[in-house]
């Protein structure tokens, strides 16, 4: 479903539009100027932009420039009611991709705007390569907010795309980490070569060695062609290590030469391998507390964090929910369908704690719209995930008496702490003060539920 940034002052012909393109199948964003315009689009980073040329304050030429600074790919169509041969050639130069004069058919508009896209291979977000290759499932527009916590993230991201110093980025699960990763990759002079995601704790220590620096033929039993690994397909470009804090002590020294040297060894190969590249790590762990428990290098920390970026929980910018909430029903909104938030369920969703970050609302979000009745989404969608606190009331603990092995003890906390946290294994860790693989080890070996449906990590 392709996204669209739709500006101008004008409240009916905005509203016009947005439901024009609702209807088609599109995920618009409106912006009343074209300042407004230019911050909207620096968090989501909007493929196209439909902005009308005059406006009070600045104008769409304007809008235009900056948006192509930060993202030259973005298509732009200029609209606008007072058309002149010199705005037009101005404006082409500049780099519009189309200038149509007011009033145009909705038709045209939206025939122009998939020519555009399809002409120049425009992603539908920023986790998308320079071939068009999708490289995440979760959409870039979720970066939106205007609360403080927020855009001081945002520029903080933006300041280190602006340079090529490895970053370091450290927060509560489900707040965006991969999201501002790509966006940092995407800002950045790399943005046009690979943007490789690596998950350290998906993968058993042996396989992960091979997976980040690949092998040799011959390296070992079925070893039969040369495996290139993640750090050599991420050359010129950008490699994240998603949860960094889960790579095995015995690893870590060779990130460390890694990050040092920009060379690295193929298992099974005595040639070292050159590779450029910028590493973006993220943890939800603090890995300074790590480092101190040994369980994370010291060096390894320090050079990692040459620019380290602190993401806000959700319930630390709570004036980013309502738009949040908005947007993630448009996103799972069926097409032939137009839904709503009622008051009352905004007013609910605003005072919840939210211990899952944007990835639990957006959950909601989903299931709301799934359950949705009629055209308003009323509380009574959400009304078991809303009443959920993070820790429900104490578990009953009949089951804790004497006699009870410490490996059923064990087997039973993990259990009440991941029914506690819906399902949430990285909140469970946290709960439990362990990494999220020993959770997942202790969920295999038990036997536990897998929590299909719910935001596991």
């Amino acid at each position: 479903m392709n996204r669209v940034l739709l500006v101008d002052d004008d409240p009916g012909m905005r509203a016009a539009l947005e439901a024009r393109f609702l209807r088609r199948g599109w995920r618009p964003e409106t912006a009343v100027s074209a300042a407004d315009g230019l911050e909207k689009f620096r968090c989501g980073l909007h493929p196209l932009i439909v902005t009308d040329v005059r406006m009070p304050g600045e104008n769409g030429l304007f809008l235009m420039r900056q948006a192509r600074k930060l993202a030259p790919q973005t298509g732009v169509i200029l609209l606008t009611a007072f058309a002149s041969v010199p705005e037009a050639v101005t404006a082409v130069k500049d780099g519009a991709c189309d200038y149509l004069v007011k009033p145009v058919s909705f038709e045209q508009l939206e025939q122009t705007a998939q020519r555009i896209l399809a002409q120049h291979h425009l992603p539908d977000s920023v986790g998308t390569d320079s071939a068009g290759k999708e490289c995440g499932k979760q959409d870039c527009a979720e970066l939106v907010g205007q609360s403080p916590p927020w855009l001081r993230a945002l520029a903080r991201a933006r300041q280190a795309a602006a340079s090529d110093a490895d970053v370091l980025i450290e927060a509560e699960s489900g707040t965006g980490k991969e999201l501002v990763a790509r966006l940092i990759h995407r800002l950045s002079s790399r943005c046009d070569r690979p943007f490789v995601a690596v998950n350290c704790a998906a993968f058993p220590e042996s396989l992960l060695e091979s997976e980040l620096f690949g092998y040799a033929k011959g390296a070992f039993t079925g070893a039969v062609a040369v495996k290139p690994g993640k750090f050599e397909l991420a050359h010129g470009g950008s490699l994240l290590l998603d949860e960094i804090g889960e790579m095995p002590l015995t690893l870590q020294p060779k990130l460390l030469r890694v990050l040092q040297e920009r060379e690295f060894d193929r298992l099974g190969d005595t040639r070292p391998q050159r590779v450029n590249l910028r590493i973006i790590a993220t943890t939800n762990c603090a890995l300074g507390q790590m480092v101190h428990a040994g369980r994370f290098r010291a060096d390894l920390y320090y050079r990692l964090n040459v620019i380290s970026l602190a993401l806000p929980p959700l319930r630390e910018r709570r004036e980013d929910i309502r738009p949040l909430a908005q947007y993630f029903v448009r996103r799972f909104m069926p097409a032939d369908k137009e839904l709503r938030l009622s008051e009352a369920l905004l007013i609910r969703i605003e005072n919840h704690s939210w211990p899952g970050n944007v990835r639990e609302l957006a959950n909601c979000m989903r299931r709301a719209v799934a359950l949705a009745t009629g055209p308003e989404i009323s509380p009574d969608a959400l009304e078991d995930s809303l009443c959920q606190p993070l820790c429900t009331a104490p578990a009953d603990l009949r089951w804790l008496r004497p006699g009870v092995s410490l490996e059923d003890m064990e087997r039973k906390l993990v259990e009440i702490t991941l029914e506690a946290t819906g399902g949430n294994r990285s909140r469970a860790a946290e709960l439990l003060g362990v990494s999220l693989r020993t959770v997942r080890n202790k969920i295999r070996s038990y036997g536990l539920p897998s929590w299909n449906g719910y935001a596991h990590d």
